[in-house]
């Protein structure tokens, strides 16, 4: 089984916008993810907005919020294991930021160095 993280993309203003039904909706569609899923989720967590991130850069700088000006920011990830990247793609299609206009999933492989 190889290893893929689930990258999640999207534009934090418009989920936090999401009524409180939307937000159940968005919700149990990651829930439905999961137990599609089982044990093939390896990990992931939601994360905090990217204005909250530090970015460190060569030589020496620091600075606060995410490197680049982008209205879709990483919200969050999995990682998971599957037997290809068919697999994958259904299972990511269960994600409700593949059909929000606002957002979207990038999948890729892990490289396995063992």
């Amino acid at each position: 089984m190889a290893k893929y993280t689930l990258l999640i993309y999207g534009d934090f203003e418009q989920w936090e916008a999401m009524t409180p039904e939307r937000r159940k909706e968005h919700d149990r569609a990651h829930e439905e993810f999961r137990a599609a899923a089982g044990s093939r989720v390896v990990g992931g967590e939601e994360l905090e907005p990217a204005v909250s991130a530090t970015t460190l850069r060569a030589p020496d700088v620091t600075t606060d919020g995410p490197y680049l000006e982008t209205k879709e920011a990483l919200g969050g990830f999995y990682l998971i294991e599957a037997g290809d990247l068919d697999e994958v793609l259904a299972l990511a299609a269960l994600l409700p930021e593949v059909r929000d206009g606002h957002s979207g999933v990038e999948i890729r492989p892990v490289v396995d160095h063992g």
